[in-house]
């Protein structure tokens, strides 16, 4: 078992607070040192509260889902002796209503592009290493939202 940590910080400066007229920018700090600019998306809140060049939680989610099965996939593919060249993914997720004033991102659609070294594998390798890359990634292993993988 391991445990996971980021730290949140945000501050208020000198802006007002009750009124809603205050920057949601704050930060995510991860025990590596990493620091990420983060925001809520300019979608839910608007600027000049939110900050649209900073991580905004769903993107954040999205990403996290596309970089788990990429990591698998790459771990599963160097077992079978295939060697990756390159592994890109323009990943969506959508966000839909789910109830009277809850919302929920329903889906992220998996959009693979991999080149690989040498002989190429049959399509249904490949199929058969998203499969597997699925059923082992940790975060899709803990959501609820559909997660459809189309390499393209």
């Amino acid at each position: 078992m391991s445990t996971h940590t980021a730290m949140i910080a945000w501050q208020r400066g000198d802006a007002s607070f009750a009124d809603g007229r205050y920057s949601r920018r704050h930060e995510w700090r991860f025990d590596g040192g990493s620091v990420i600019a983060a925001s809520p998306s300019p979608h839910v809140v608007p600027a000049p509260w939110s900050d649209a060049a900073a991580v905004d939680p769903e993107e954040a989610y999205v990403a996290a889902i596309a970089s788990c099965h990429m990591l698998w996939f790459l771990s599963l593919s160097a077992e079978r002796g295939l060697v990756v060249d390159s592994y890109a993914d323009d990943a969506v997720g959508t966000m839909a209503r789910i109830a009277p004033g809850r919302q929920a991102i329903t889906e992220v659609v998996l959009r693979p592009r991999i080149a690989f070294a040498g002989t190429q594998p049959e399509a249904g390798v490949v199929d058969a290493l998203h499969e597997a890359a699925h059923e082992r990634c940790f975060i899709a292993n803990s959501v609820k939202t559909a997660i459809r993988v189309e390499p393209t």
